[in-house]
This record gives C-alpha cells, structure tokens and sequence, in this order.
C-alpha cells in the first residue's frame, strides 16, 4: 500500500459530512495538523464532529503559525460553519478579552460541546483504540460532567461510568515518518497523537520529512505503522 500522498488536499478528500474527526494539538498550533485542517477547510464537509484537547485558540496567540496571526486550527473550521459539536477538554481563551471562535459560536448556539476532563478525554480515546466500552473513573463525580452518568461505588468510592471515543478520521502532526508509516513525534505533538492514532478508521499525519524504512532508529518510533493510513510532507 503506498501511504505517501502528493498534496494535503488529496489525502482528506473523501471526509464527507457527518465524519467524526481527532484532531491533535496541544497549547499552541505548533503540534497541530495545521496544513490538513485548512486543506479541510476549503474541502467543506459539515456537521462534523472534532474530538481534540482544545477548540481552538484566540485570534492572535504569540506562538508560530502559518498565515500571520490567524492560528490555523479547528477554529478555522467552526468559522466556515463546518462543525455541529466538538469533544474537548479546554474549549476556552485563557485570555476572556480574546474570545476563541469556538466560543463565539456557541454562545450563539451554532455548536455544541461535551466537556470532558483531560485525563478522561485521553483515556476515552485510548480505550477507543483497545476495543474498550467503556470504564469507570472517579473524575469529575459530583460536577456538571457527571450529570445524567451511570455511577457506581467500588471499595466505598462513588465512580461515573466513562464511554470509549471513536473516529472516522484523525488528523495527526508528526516530525518523521518512514514510507511504511512508523512515525516520531516532538514537542507538543507528543501529547494526544500517540492515542488518537489508534482509535480512528483512518489516520492522516503531515510530517516535515519522509524517509526509507530502517532510517529511523527503533527506539525512536513513537507509533508503528500499523495505525497509519496516509502521510503527507510538508
């Protein structure tokens, strides 16, 4: 199977309406899939579903981007009215006088959002990729993110009861990657990728190089090539 696209707009184009979709990233658009989002942005599938740490960040950040100071990230996306609901766990600016699109949006009700604690939103994502329901966690019991759960108490401890996260397509950034598609990540790309690549149907990692198999070290192979479907370089 030949992983390697020749163009970022190749490679998502058959993410129709409806998809569910992981997108990495991770305090700042440099870990994030930057050149796949706006290729889908221009794609235009709607209603679709984001499953990422954050939704997105404030129009102007201080961290590198790639159009000036507009971060290309899901939050291109909610503005060409392409989202219905986004999973995440930091769905806000730190700075409440910069406002994410994401939140503009809902305020007006255009979107929706399920809030999901950090260290669920991950492991939800990671039981999705083990063949995992569901499982039961002590995080969040008693909060707005418990309400309307199952709950359970184990060893005298109230648990809620957690459903596993599944996708049609993850959009991932890598560092490296081999033609077979054993990739490396680095920096803040390291965080949810490692995850959100076994639980989607079909995975899409834009990488800053491309090499043969046996070029990367074993032991620098964050995730095996199995999880990967497409590559793109940038």
């Amino acid at each position: 199977m030949n992983k390697v696209f020749s163009s970022f707009e190749e490679a998502v184009s058959d993410i129709q309406d409806g998809s569910v979709l992981m997108v990495d990233g991770f305090a700042g658009p440099g870990g994030t899939s930057q050149n796949l989002i706006r290729a889908l942005r221009d794609l235009g599938p709607r209603d679709l579903t984001i499953v990422s740490n954050t939704a997105g960040l404030a129009s102007v950040t201080g961290f590198g981007t790639i159009a000036g100071d507009i971060p290309i990230d899901i939050g291109i996306l909610v503005d060409n009215e392409q989202v219905k609901k986004i999973i995440a766990s930091f769905p806000v600016s730190p700075s409440p006088s910069r406002p994410t699109s994401f939140e503009n949006a809902y305020k007006k009700g255009l979107v929706e959002l399920e809030l999901v604690p950090q260290g669920t939103l991950a492991e939800r994502i990671r039981a999705g990729g083990a063949g995992i329901a569901a499982f039961y966690t002590p995080t969040g019991v008693g909060t707005l993110v418990s309400e309307g759960k199952e709950t359970r108490v184990f060893n005298g401890k109230e648990f809620v009861l957690e459903h596993a996260l599944h996708a049609d397509f993850a959009l991932i950034r890598g560092y490296k990657a081999d033609t077979i598609g054993n990739l490396t990540f680095r920096g803040t790309s390291m965080n949810f990728n490692g995850v959100m690549v076994t639980a989607a149907e079909t995975t899409i990692v834009e990488v800053d190089d491309i090499v043969e198999p046996g070029e990367i070290d074993s032991y620098r192979i964050d995730t095996p090539g199995l999880y990967v479907n497409r590559l793109v370089k940038v």
